[in-house]
Order: C-alpha cells, then sequence, then structure tokens
C-alpha cells in the first residue's frame, strides 16, 4: 500500500492518475450541454448505497469509470452557462492550477513550520485586499473557510471589544435583508435571542438609515449596548448594498462595531467601473470577503478582516506543542494565532496564481460582465408583463415571478412559480433559485457566469413561463 504514498518514488504514478482524472473532468466539461441530467435523489442514492467500500477496485481507471457514474454524469456544473442559481461561481483556471498545486504539497497554515512561504503569501494577500478596501495600516486579518465563518469571528472580536461581561444586553443590528448567519453567529456566541435586532430595509432593499438610528438610540435609552451593526454589500436574496458611508456614521455616533458582510460584493474590489458602489467600506472595523464568489475561485476561499490587527488577540491561544508564547517574542508568524481553525488549507494560493496570472484587472473585468448582463436582465423582465421585477440589480441578482394575464389569486401564483422552478430543475435545462418577498414565492437569477448572455436569460424566462402554464392549465383541468 506504500505504493499510494505521494512522495519521492511515486511521482510519476501521481503525475499519471492525476492526468488520468483532469482529462476525464476536461472532457466532462466540454461536452456538458446543459447544468444538470435532472436526476432525482431516489435514482441516485440506491447507485452510491450499493457500493462496498471495504472491497476497494484497485484501479485508477475503475474507480474514474465509477466516479462518473455516482457523480460526474449528475454532478450540477457552475460553468454552464444556463446555471443561474445560488451564488456559485464558474473558477478561473489559475486558481484551479493553484488547487492541485495546494493539495499535492499539503501545507497547513496554522503555523509557520508546517507553510513556510504559504504563511507569508496569505499575510501578503491578506494586506493586499485591506489595502483594496482601504482599512489603513494597522490592518490585519485571515483567510476562513467562507462568509459564515467570516462572519462568526467578526461578531467573536465584536462581542469582546464591546467589554460586557453582561451578555443579554448586547445587541446586534442587521438588515432584514442580511445573511442568516448573523443570527447563527449571535447563537453561538452565547448572546440572548433577542440579541439580534432587524432593521427594515427600503424600496431598493438597503438597510433604512433612519430606521437603524431610532433602534440604536432606543439601545442607548434602555440602558443595553450597541455591539455591532451589519451591514451588507451584496445581499444574498437580491444583491442589494447597504448605505455604508450613513451606516459608518451611526457607529462612530453611538459606539458600535461596523461590520461589513462584503461575501458577495467583494468582487467591486476589483472593478473597473463600479468600485463607487461599496464606498464607506473603508470605515469597516471588519469585512468578510468571499472570493469563492465574485473572484471566481473555487471553494473554498475567504477572508475575515479587521482595521485593528490587534482585536484578533480575542481569537488566540497559545498550545506548547503549536505556537508557544516565545515564538511571538522571536517574531515567528503564526497564522492559527488570528484563526478560529487550527488545521487549515492554504486556499490563498488559489487567489495568488490568479493574480499572478490574470491580475486584479482581470478579476475585475469578470465581475464588471456579470453586473452589465443583469442590467439586461433587468430591462428584459421589466418590458415582459409575464413577469414582476422586484428591484433594479445593485449586482448581480434578479427576482421575480411569473404573473399570469388570467389568474388573480396570489396563492396560486405561488405554486406557479413553485412548479416552474421544480420542473426547470427535473428537465435539467436551467437551474434557477427561489426565495420569498413579502411572503410570496418569487425566483431568483444570480448571474456570476460571463458566458451567460442576454438571449440564456430570455430562454430560461421562456421555459419558466411555459412550465408555470402548463401548471395553470392543468389546475384549471383538476377544477373543472
Amino acid at each position: 500500500m506504500r505504493s499510494h504514498l505521494l512522495n519521492d518514488r511515486t511521482a510519476e504514478r501521481y503525475r499519471r492518475s492525476v492526468t488520468e482524472g483532469i482529462e476525464r473532468v476536461a472532457a466532462k466539461l466540454a461536452t456538458t450541454d446543459r447544468p444538470f441530467t435532472g436526476v432525482t435523489v431516489d435514482a441516485l442514492a440506491p447507485r452510491i448505497e450499493r457500493i462496498d467500500l471495504d472491497r476497494p477496485l484497485h484501479d485508477t481507471g475503475a474507480v474514474l469509470d465509477e466516479l462518473e457514474e455516482v457523480y460526474l454524469r449528475d454532478a450540477i456544473y457552475f460553468h454552464h452557462p444556463r446555471y443561474l442559481a445560488h451564488l456559485n461561481c464558474p473558477v478561473v483556471i489559475p486558481a484551479v492550477l493553484g488547487e492541485a498545486v495546494l493539495s499535492a504539497v499539503n501545507s497547513s497554515l496554522d503555523t509557520w513550520d508546517q507553510s513556510a512561504g504559504g504563511t507569508l503569501i496569505e499575510r501578503r494577500l491578506i494586506d493586499w485586499t485591506n489595502e483594496r478596501i482601504g482599512l489603513g495600516p494597522a490592518a490585519d486579518g485571515v483567510f476562513t473557510s467562507g462568509g459564515s465563518q467570516s462572519n462568526l469571528q467578526a461578531l467573536l472580536l465584536a462581542r469582546e471589544e464591546a467589554k460586557t461581561d453582561n451578555l443579554a444586553r448586547l445587541r446586534v443590528f442587521a438588515s432584514e435583508a442580511g445573511h442568516f448567519s448573523v443570527k447563527k453567529s449571535a447563537k453561538l456566541l452565547g448572546l440572548s435571542p433577542d440579541s439580534v435586532v432587524s432593521i427594515p430595509v427600503d424600496h431598493d432593499k438597503r438597510m433604512q438609515t433612519l430606521a437603524l438610528a431610532r433602534e440604536l438610540e432606543r439601545c442607548k435609552n434602555e440602558g443595553l449596548v450597541p455591539m455591532a451593526v451589519v451591514a451588507t454589500a451584496g445581499t444574498t436574496d437580491f444583491g442589494s448594498i447597504d448605505p455604508l458611508p450613513g451606516i459608518a456614521e451611526l457607529c462612530a455616533r453611538f459606539g458600535a462595531w461596523m461590520h461589513v458582510d462584503a461575501a458577495y460584493g467583494c468582487g467591486l474590489l476589483t472593478s473597473l467601473k463600479n468600485r463607487d458602489r461599496i464606498d464607506g467600506i473603508e470605515r469597516a472595523d471588519s469585512v468578510t470577503v468571499d472570493y469563492h464568489k465574485s473572484f471566481f475561485q473555487p471553494v473554498s476561499s475567504s477572508a475575515v478582516l479587521v482595521r485593528d490587527a490587534s482585536t484578533l488577540r480575542h481569537a488566540t491561544y497559545h498550545a506548547e506543542y503549536l505556537n508557544p508564547r516565545r515564538m511571538v517574542e522571536e517574531r515567528i508568524p503564526n497564522q492559527v494565532d488570528k484563526s478560529l481553525q487550527t488545521t487549515r488549507r492554504f486556499d490563498a494560493l488559489k487567489l495568488w496564481m490568479t493574480l499572478r496570472v490574470m491580475g486584479a484587472d482581470g478579476i475585475g473585468e469578470l465581475f464588471d460582465e456579470v453586473c452589465d448582463l443583469a442590467q439586461g436582465g433587468w430591462r428584459l423582465l421589466a418590458a415582459d408583463p409575464r413577469f414582476d421585477v422586484v428591484v433594479e440589480p445593485s449586482l448581480s441578482t434578479l427576482v421575480f415571478r411569473f404573473i399570469p394575464a388570467a389568474v388573480t389569486d396570489p396563492s396560486e401564483i405561488d405554486r406557479a412559480n413553485l412548479y416552474a422552478r421544480k420542473a426547470l430543475f427535473a428537465s435539467g435545462d436551467a437551474v434557477v433559485a427561489g426565495t420569498k418577498v413579502g411572503g410570496r414565492h418569487y425566483l431568483k437569477f444570480t448571474l456570476l457566469n460571463p458566458e451567460t448572455t442576454v438571449a440564456d436569460i430570455a430562454a430560461v424566462l421562456g421555459l419558466i413561463a411555459g412550465h408555470a402554464e402548463q401548471y395553470l392549465g392543468e389546475s384549471l383541468d383538476r377544477a373543472s
């Protein structure tokens, strides 16, 4: 079995095996004609359940054949232009190359003696991102597994900086359109169930600063502590961007930590023409970025950034076997001193490879393309009487629903839209997401693929309308 260990004696076997796998995936990508096959759980589960994991195949080719059967054939392919559902991006080739390198070398980014140059590369990328944000010379941060972990760590720092032993007094303010991880983080941090105060949004789905000011004032008058305000630069449902300058003013006035969840909108940091949409982000105390959304990186690649590096001490613990205190005095850079994780992948390498091959402008061009595409899709929806579109996009998300001409019952319209989404997914012709607006079911395009065109959007809208009309026709037949 030692022949399977990657080392100096098996380098050639490694090359052959990886090449064989890459060729299989490349062939699949080249021949995929739709984002999904439409396979059901009931059809796929038995294939996987009947595999005896205690009886290996002992042959890479045979395993790849099996993988084709249980995974590759029916995977959901984000690179297809009609995958329009969630915040999943097609990935750039330099980042995939970085993924191959980091997996093979297998550095762990917790300590210097497990990563060496990997530590310095990650630190340089944190500095680069902070420079793009404008957080200042004392800024720092660390890579994380994703936006939820970044938000959790930011709120942990905010809790500690609030300097109170009475957690029941702490309050976190977030837009009603903000990410669910804010409430989840509050629970994990031991805050009270009513600690997260939901702030209403305006017509454009942006946090209302007047409502925020009222809630902060009420918090102060009731003797509570405004622990943090979570502004969002790119909400998951709408791509809306909260008014960051106004929120920053309120945070300064009431002494609240300002966190900006820019997991989605961070692509604007490289934008050639839309960077001003996130002006005010430079005033944050902490920022979440997900490179695996609008930087076109493979999952996972995220970071939490902070204005004041000293606040990261709240996540620091020293273990004699790993990062004893003497290492700080010896100026040995251990990233575990900043992280909620211990063992951690060298995900920063993917972004490093991307910047060194494509440059930041190359990333920005791609993200600008999808933002422009969303504008084209919005104009298409706004001009089509079959659809109600909620808001003009700030980034690259469109939320809408099919409105039949002859049906007025909102519940029946809900069911028609739900059916259309399910039928479209079952067909595999396209994948779209859904959400609720005002208690009603809507559909959602999250556009992160520059290869998607307005013609693709129009075609998918036609498919949605067709499925919805089919449902309504069958519903009328059942009722008659």
